[in-house]
């Protein structure tokens, strides 16, 4: 038996339907519990009713015609759970002969609001009896208490009689006598109800959707507990609902006001009337996982240390617009007055508005107003006598949440980009600068969530590098994610150490990792031709390595055509592919001339040059009218793309081409680099079999190149087995087409390092930073590009705890740097060697002498006896 600590150290566990619904669950409450206890803690458990109770006492209350068979099936269902706990079924017999005596009784015909109360409160009886007489059976120290004897239901201004019984708001002010009764309750631990309460009658109250939630936060205010703890079937708080956003990421601490619009704005993890309790008494609030507890969950506070940033994106369905215009709004003194007014008179509550001189249109949220057609008939009849109304429905208000979110704008262009193809209704942003919401048509909101989660992730403006807020990912809790594998240069420090010290900036090669990038390829059967994209790294040893394992190369100009049949001198020229892009005329000559596949993409060139292309064969190179890729700067689709011939234009290109006898034997597209979705190569595959089928001549399908590779530490690896399964089944479906693809970065970013000697380490207006001997002139891609490289500091590998330095280079411009905010240890020193990693693609290809710096070395550090 527990000792009894001092009254005033509190903390109250709540523990959902779910939770409190099977046999082990409730020893992982007793478990949970004890430890509290053990600590020198008085434990209020709060509990809801089990799983589906409160749905089917609902449909009593609301008069289903079946209620006395509802009513046996619950019996039979409580009285199960007894005997699984190994409890006497007597234990809950009156708690159910109150609950058939009250679907018996003369109120059960009209349904007045006390009995529908009274109903409603059964399943939360019924589960703390069980619960407190099963816990007590186990040895703990467990009392049970009524909440209604504690909690009392309080009226609020405007509402109505439904509102005053089946969604009541309670007394939350800190009490020192109350406290004092509460707590001379003998049990160490008590167990009580969520969900109910005391009306000012002295009946049953009920306190409405997320009312548990909301009685553990009441008692926990009123306790000035140290901690509530919300234990729920799910690990907290995410950045997204992870049934859509699966990359979605753990929130593992939001200040209340967060929180709060969080959950307003759609998660359904807490409800948010259960934030202003504990708000406004300071105890914090921990969501967490009944079935993992060891995981860290969501912890909610007042700490004055809050990260700005979009920390959650939400969405809303079931939203209802309401436009209201008039000329005669305009300067109308009391305009809005007399319109929210009418919203009052019927019971609605605004959530979201916009207005103009002309115009006001707000939102009605279902899930927090009474919509029905009759009510929506009704509004409408009385708004029309003042204004020209329009009812906008199904709509989806999708929702940015964060700290400083008017400072955020300038990251938030690829969410604009993402609403610029669908139809915006309304967008509001919150006084309290937390929110950004968007409001279009329910039918546009598929999807969305997962592309403007990557947008925000991509711009920096959801910081979830931020380990204080940001945990692991939904697909890791999971288990579902795949890891990367420790990179090669990771047990090669001495030897990238040594090599450094020969002079820096140096780029540094390893060809087994070309080598085993290329049979991951070779191993896709679906695939009948590979082509190794040189632009990407043309260096000689490399090349020589993709051909010795099968791959042609591609080139997009005469400079590297010379170049491939400089250093593989024997290289057959039907193994070489030339896709250039607005190239002049002669390099397509020396293209023919050498015998080598020639892409075109254009009908003015067959136009103009009839002589150079006449007799000859070309691929053709189409737009497929969208673009992808990591950055606007690599989608290579779309009208916006100077590359591809549109395929309205396909016919008329044909034309051309008969025209001079020249025949189109391969097709190509290429959308964009740094896809990280394999059905998009599906998706090309599938069109381009479609348009090959109208040509008639083809007989290579080329769906590009630009396959991921990850980049930062904890990116995954690209998932290539889905990848070629979707190949393999557009292949099945168009079999007389060879399949080509023409990777870079995939075959070589991860192969290269760039080494550089940090120059000064410079700290100015709190923000640290470190030069380095080579910058955008050595790597051009986090400028260009905003490309993400991982920076580390080899020389003090252990450094000791990280601290975030601006990581940059020499030349004169402001876009020289190399990476924001990177980890590196404390100590990081002029003379260190700074290893930037998976630089082996579009590295030392697009180095420069700007400012007439000399461009870096090169070295194969390891070469590959195979």
């Amino acid at each position: 038996m527990h000792s009894i600590p001092e009254p005033d150290r509190w903390i109250v566990l709540k523990f959902g339907g779910t939770s409190v619904s099977q046999r082990e669950r409730w020893d992982t409450i007793g478990r949970l519990a004890g430890e509290r206890a053990a600590e020198g803690r008085r434990v209020l458990v709060v509990v809801s009713a089990l799983a589906g109770v409160t749905n089917a006492l609902t449909a009593i209350s609301e008069g289903a015609t079946d209620a006395a068979a509802r009513v046996e099936a619950l019996a039979d269902r409580h009285v199960a759970l007894a005997r699984e706990l190994g409890l006497d079924p007597a234990v809950v017999g009156e708690r159910l002969d109150v609950l058939r005596t009250l679907v018996s009784e003369p109120r059960a015909a009209r349904r007045p609001l006390d009995w529908q109360a009274e109903v409603l409160a059964q399943g939360e009886l019924l589960s703390s009896t069980l619960g407190a007489a099963y816990l007590s059976a186990q040895g703990l120290d467990f009392g049970w208490c009524d909440a209604r004897d504690w909690l009392q239901a309080v009226a609020l201004p405007n509402q109505n009689d439904w509102a005053r019984r089946l969604s009541v708001a309670c007394r939350r002010d800190v009490d020192a006598r109350w406290r004092s009764r509460f707590a001379a309750q003998p049990a160490a631990m008590l167990l009580t109800q969520g969900f109910i309460a005391r009306h000012e009658d002295g009946g049953s109250a009920i306190l409405g959707r997320g009312g548990s939630d909301t009685s553990a936060a009441y008692f926990g205010a009123l306790l000035g507990a140290e901690c509530v703890e919300i234990w729920t079937d799910v690990p907290g708080m995410f950045s997204a609902n992870p049934r859509e956003v699966p990359d979605a990421r753990l929130l593992t601490r939001l200040d209340y006001a967060e929180a709060q619009e969080i959950c307003t704005t759609g998660a359904r993890v807490l409800h948010p009337r259960a934030v202003k309790p504990c708000r406004e008494a300071g105890v914090p609030i921990a969501i967490l996982d009944t079935a993992r507890p060891e995981l860290p969950g969501t912890r909610i506070d007042g700490g004055p240390d809050t990260v700005p940033g979009v920390k959650a994106i939400s969405r809303r369905d079931g939203v209802v617009l309401v436009s209201m215009e008039t000329m005669g709004m305009w300067q109308q003194v009391g305009f809005l007055a007399d319109i929210f007014e009418c919203f009052r008179r019927h019971g609605l509550s605004v959530d979201l508005i916009g207005s103009s001189e002309t115009n006001v249109t707000v939102s009605l949220d279902p899930s927090e107003n009474l919509v029905s057609t009759d009510v929506l008939a009704r509004l409408s009849e009385d708004l029309a006598r003042s204004c020209r109304l329009k009812v906008i429905a199904p709509c989806s208000a999708i929702t940015l949440v964060g700290r400083g979110m008017r400072s955020l704008l300038h990251h938030l262009s690829d969410v604009w980009a993402t609403f610029d193809r669908e139809r915006v209704h309304l967008i509001s942003q919150s006084s309290n600068d937390l929110n950004l919401t968007f409001v279009i048509d329910e039918a546009d909101a598929d999807g969305l969530l997962q592309e403007i989660h990557d947008g925000l992730i991509a711009s920096g403006a959801m910081p979830v590098r931020e380990a204080g807020v940001f945990g692991p990912r939904w697909r890791e809790i999971e288990g579902q994610l795949r890891r990367r594998p420790e990179r090669w240069w990771q047990g090669r420090r001495d030897a990238l150490l040594a090599l450094a010290a020969t002079g820096t900036p140096r780029y540094a090669y390893n060809l087994d990792v070309v080598r085993a990038r290329a049979r991951q390829l070779k191993a896709v059967q679906a695939v009948d031709r590979r082509f190794f994209a040189i632009k990407a790294n043309p260096h000689p040893d490399i090349l020589r390595v993709l051909v010795e394992e099968g791959f042609g190369l591609e080139c997009v100009s005469a400079g590297e055509l010379a170049h491939v049949f400089s250093v593989v001198p024997g290289l057959e020229p039907s193994c070489v592919l030339f896709t250039p892009s607005f190239a002049p005329v002669d390099e397509y000559a020396d293209a023919f001339a050498r015998g080598v596949n020639v892409t075109l993409d254009n009908v003015e060139a067959l136009e103009r040059w009839p002589e150079v292309f006449r007799g000859r064969a070309l691929w053709l190179r189409v737009d497929l009218g969208r673009g992808d890729g990591h950055h606007a700067k690599v989608v290579t689709g779309g009208l916006a793309s100077k590359f591809g011939l549109l395929v309205d234009r396909v016919e008329a290109f044909l034309d051309a081409a008969r025209a001079l006898d020249v025949r189109v034997t391969g097709l190509h597209a290429h959308l964009g680099s740094g896809v990280d979705t394999p059905d998009h190569w599906r998706e090309v595959c599938d069109e381009l079999g479609g348009i090959a089928g109208r040509i008639g001549s083809i007989d290579t399908i080329d769906i590009g190149g630009g396959l991921p590779i990850p980049y930062r530490e904890d990116d995954e690896p690209f998932d290539l087995e889905a990848w070629a399964a979707g190949l393999a089944e557009v292949k099945a479906a168009y079999p007389g087409y060879r399949l080509a693809i023409e990777p870079g970065r995939f075959l070589v970013a991860e192969s290269g390092v760039l080494l550089l000697t940090a120059t000064q380490v410079v700290e100015k207006g709190g923000i640290r930073r470190v030069g380095a001997d080579g910058g955008m002139n050595a790597l051009m891609r986090p400028t260009l590009y905003d490309a993400w490289h991982d920076i580390h500091n080899l020389s003090r590998d252990d450094g000791g705890a990280p601290v975030a330095f601006d990581v940059v280079g020499p030349i004169c411009e402001s876009g020289d740097v190399l990476g924001l905010q990177r980890p590196l240890p404390a100590g990081t020193a002029p003379g260190d060697v700074l290893l930037v990693a998976d630089a082996g693609a579009y590295g030392m290809v697009m180095a420069n002498t700007y400012n007439l710096r000399a461009l870096p070395a090169e070295s194969v550090l390891v070469e590959s006896k195979e």
